[in-house]
């Protein structure tokens, strides 16, 4: 196991200069406890003995009393020390871990794969009967299964925006979520908390198509009848809305709807919720980052930070990060990936600490091997071994199997999976090769507990 490197700051060095006065304070601050209580003991028992009329002392009564004395002393002082190996991550500081690197591991099984999109057939056949102009996109189930968000596209709404209702799982419909003035996007962060008690999406201002001017000398059409009215839509209350996308939250009946982030200028494109519903870490840049990277045809990377259920915010990192944060599954630590670095930070204390992980070099040592093992050219060599083995690439060279950290799953409290790959998103298509997953095996240093 390696120690992960602290980027926590050290404790200012002790001063120096302070001649004989600082050295005897650095000599008391490392003496035992054990050390002083024994020495104020001998000292008193010698007093004692020199008060003591007609008591006769001798070398075997003083040694046989200083034993005494040091061993009562040194027994009270190990029942009264508390040592503990620390077994649970929780109460393990992010700086205080341990880790060890097994490159290209095969699928985990315990990783979800996300790719399909539910659509339960009871809400499905309602669209299909009652609601033909709008376009189901997925549904999203309650922890309960009791009830579904259900995410869907209107005619009159640009392509990625959808609007979300909530239906019962049994095809009934609840209730419109989202207000006619807020265009939701990224659907695949709409979700419930764990607890299955809120409900959060991230949406931005609504665009609405401005009518065409009637050009001058044109004839207006004849009046017609007046039609009837519409019936009533349901009531919104005022939301706040930005001209930027932001996470929203509301309570498990779609009610207390309100921004949860309110950066304008800033665009949240991804959160997830803690496993015990503390906290949401997310991920948003700059509207100018995100324009530049979409032009260069990169993945958006934002700058990781936790977010609490009453708004406040705490920033983890000022890098740009590809990879989407990932919650330990007791919810105390965030991991995320930058390059080829991981960094762990602690998610649920007052005095939070992090820690960087360096797999750069690691990293393109398992790239040699996994392109050594992979070539074509190898396996011509070991079929006629009469032909000369091909040249080997320089050990400055970077092999093109190396890529960066693109993916984090945490499913186990003491295994941190990470995939590397090469990505790029293409307007019709996304270049994705050299998919590879890794693992980390996180352990808990020893450490004393007060």
């Amino acid at each position: 196991m390696r120690s992960l490197t602290c980027t926590s700051p050290l404790p200012n060095p002790l001063p120096k200069g302070d001649g004989g006065k600082n050295s005897e304070s650095r000599i008391q601050l490392t003496k035992s406890a054990a050390a002083k209580q024994s020495s104020e003991s001998r000292k008193h028992f010698q007093r004692r003995l020199s008060r003591s009329a007609g008591f006769f002392v001798t070398k075997e009564r003083y040694a046989a009393f200083v034993i005494f004395v040091l061993l009562t002393a040194s027994c009270s002082t190990i029942m009264d020390r508390r040592e503990a190996r620390p077994l649970v991550l929780r109460d393990v500081p992010a700086q205080r871990l341990a880790y060890r690197f097994e490159a290209d591991v095969k699928i985990p099984d315990e990783i979800k794969n996300d790719d399909a999109v539910e659509k339960i057939e009871a809400i499905q056949l309602d669209f299909n009967t009652r609601r033909e102009n709008d376009a189901l996109l997925r549904t999203v189930r309650s922890p309960d299964g009791q009830r579904a968000l259900v995410l869907y596209g209107t005619e009159d709404q640009p392509g990625p925006a959808f609007s979300i209702d909530i239906y019962s799982s049994d095809g009934h419909f609840l209730r419109n979520l989202t207000p006619p003035d807020l265009s939701c996007v990224f659907p695949e962060t709409v979700g419930w908390s764990p607890d299955g008690n809120f409900i959060t999406f991230i949406a931005h201002r609504s665009v609405k198509p401005t009518p065409t001017p009637t050009p001058p000398g044109a004839t207006l059409p004849e009046s017609v009848e007046p039609s009837p009215l519409p019936s009533i839509a349901p009531a919104f209350p005022a939301v706040a809305t930005f001209s930027t996308e932001q996470i929203y939250i509301s309570n498990r009946d779609g009610y207390d709807l309100k921004p949860l982030t309110s950066r304008e200028g800033l665009i949240y494109f991804y959160s997830s919720w803690a496993p015990d519903n503390h906290a949401l870490v997310a991920l948003a840049c700059r509207e100018s980052e995100w324009d530049a990277r979409e032009k260069a045809y990169k993945l958006p990377a934002g700058r990781p930070r936790l977010i609490n259920v009453d708004g406040t915010e705490r920033l983890l990192d000022d890098n740009l990060s590809e990879a989407l944060p990932a919650w330990s599954p007791d919810s105390s630590k965030v991991a995320a990936a930058f390059d080829a670095d991981v960094m762990i930070y602690d998610a649920a204390t007052n005095k939070p600490t992090q820690a960087r992980i360096r797999l750069r070099d690691a990293l393109i040592a398992a790239s040699k091997t996994y392109e050594e093992k992979n070539s074509a050219a190898k396996k011509i060599g070991e079929a006629n071994s009469n032909k000369p083995e091909p040249a080997t690439t320089s050990a400055s060279a970077v092999p093109a199997s190396f890529n960066p950290v693109v993916r984090l799953e945490w499913p186990a409290p003491d295994k941190l999976y990470l995939q590397t790959a090469y990505v790029r998103v293409l307007p019709n298509e996304s270049i994705n090769t050299f998919q590879r997953w890794h693992l980390l095996l996180i352990s808990p240093q020893a450490a004393v507990l007060k």
